[in-house]
């Protein structure tokens, strides 16, 4: 049981919130029953709250007796989590619960992502709200929604929802370190109008499949070199033009922000070419494999043949556009920054390809920290869509988070951190799309400044939380508030 997962494991306080908000689905833009969980927790609590028109939610919290004129401090997490599961787990996202596994140091799930991005940073400010031991100001605990998917939450935030002018966000993933910026981005698509032809008599179908791969977070992990099923299952049709192939089915990824960890398509070649394309798909996936070994050993390539074949197939003009467009569109580390050593700068992310309302839909993910340069990828691979003469869709982006090294709640936790562990805590900016980029350019002059506990794997089922670092991060957060109710308005 996961509830026996958490026994012993400190704070409590914080464990407990954990998994109740494992208990309780919240994919990203599906988040009813987490609000209903939150509003219903402040009522019991008979703390003030509000939620507004999109579902984001603020609980106030009274200050701790003889702090009541220290500034106002804003605890940020969101609630939503990125849903994804390996191919043979049977897990339903909209109505299952987590099921929590520990393994050593670390708390992970059952074959599908844990929600500890962001589940941990809420269930520290969730932690808060009874914690009789924390001396703090005044707090408003904002919980936003769809932060994995479009930032909805934090993008349609009204003025004066939030009063506080610091605010701590409890959404990065690495013990540690202060983060005091982060990437904007935007995202790409291009709609291929699907167009069909017959299928002959003597053709065989198969199903082509690239799986075993890590994925990951297209931000976060986009340096480490990982497989992008997506790209190699493009790369794999292209080595089929020794032998004449036809292409009838392709689908890849699942998540814009994610790195693809598996990708199929249905193929049909002549009965007579079967063992030729046996021969090709073998020789071909030891190349890859030997080409990823080190940072993907379980890549494979499965070839299946299919009893029932369909019926139709896409035009040669539809699978030639299609193909060249997966080889042709970039993907991966663009630039990296001159200015922060180890951060990336810029990127791309060729995140999926789905079919949908009778059209072929591939995605992918421009994030950059610099706004110029964020424009010139997505113009990149708009160029790619143009092309192949597939219409190209996209959102209007979000902003980055400048870093200010003159920031004063930064500067206030460094101080308490030294204080602590008797060493600098490491002050990084982010490859990924906090919301205090937005929050930022919704409340200007907010202070502001990110932190959390070491989270590995997020955005798949491999994602793991580090438990004593999870110990570290909600002392460190108490002793920052402390210090903060010290200040005077």
């Amino acid at each position: 049981m996961s509830k026996n997962v958490i026994e012993g494991l400190k704070p409590q306080s914080l464990w407990q919130r954990f998994y109740e908000l494992t208990q309780v689905p919240r994919p990203s833009k599906k988040e009813e029953k987490v609000i209903e969980y939150l509003t219903n927790l402040a009522k019991d609590l008979k703390l003030k709250y509000k939620k507004d028109k999109v579902g984001n939610v603020v609980i106030s919290v009274p200050a701790t007796k003889g702090y009541e004129n220290s500034p106002t401090v804003v605890l940020q997490s969101h609630v939503d989590m990125v849903c994804e599961k390996n191919k043979e787990t049977n897990f339903d996202f909209d109505n299952d619960a987590i099921k929590m596994i520990r393994e050593g140091e670390w708390i992970k799930a059952d074959g599908t992502t844990l929600g500890s991005d962001n589940g941990i940073g809420a269930a520290a400010a969730l932690a808060v709200l009874t914690d009789a031991n924390i001396t703090h100001g005044p707090l408003e605990c904002l919980f936003t929604i769809d932060e994995e998917t479009g930032l909805t939450g934090a993008n349609n935030l009204e003025p004066g929802f939030v009063t506080g002018k610091t605010l701590l966000n409890l959404d990065t993933e690495e013990d540690g370190a202060f983060y005091i910026g982060c990437s904007g981005g935007i995202d790409t698509q291009g709609e291929f109008d699907i167009e069909f032809v017959k299928v002959d008599e003597n053709l065989s179908a198969f199903n082509l499949m690239v799986t075993g791969l890590k994925g990951g977070h297209s931000g976060m992990d986009i340096n480490l070199g990982k497989g992008n099923a997506i790209k190699i299952l493009g790369r794999t049709l292209k080595s089929l033009e020794t032998i004449e192939y036809h292409l009838a089915f392709i689908e890849g990824g699942s998540k814009r922000n994610a790195i693809p960890r598996e990708a199929e398509a249905l193929i049909l070649v002549k009965n007579s070419d079967a063992n030729n394309l046996e021969k090709i798909v073998t020789e071909f996936e030891a190349l890859v494999k030997d080409e990823f070994k080190t940072i993907e050993p379980q890549l494979k390539l499965k070839l299946k043949m299919l009893e029932n074949k369909p019926g139709q197939m896409f035009t040669e003009e539809l699978k030639s556009r299609l193909v060249n467009s997966i080889l042709a569109i970039p993907h991966g580390v663009i630039n990296m920054s001159p200015d922060i050593p180890g951060l990336v700068e810029t990127s791309t992310n060729l995140a999926t390809i789905l079919n949908t309302n009778g059209k072929i839909v591939i995605g992918s993910s421009q994030r950059s920290s610099v706004e110029s340069a964020k424009k010139y990828i997505q113009q990149s691979v708009t160029a790619v869509f143009n092309l192949a003469n597939a219409k190209v869709t996209g959102g209007d982006g979000y902003p980055g988070w400048k870093p200010s090294l003159n920031s004063e709640v930064l500067n206030i936790s460094k101080e308490i951190y030294k204080k602590l562990y008797k060493n600098e805590p490491e002050l990084k900016a982010v490859h990924a799309g906090l919301e205090c980029g937005i929050l930022g350019e919704k409340y200007p002059g907010m202070d502001m400044i990110s932190f959390g506990p070491t989270i590995e794997g997020a955005h798949s089922p491999d994602e793991k939380v580090h438990i004593p670092s999870v110990e570290k991060f909600y002392e460190l957060l108490s002793a920052i508030l402390q210090e903060l109710a010290k200040q005077k308005n």
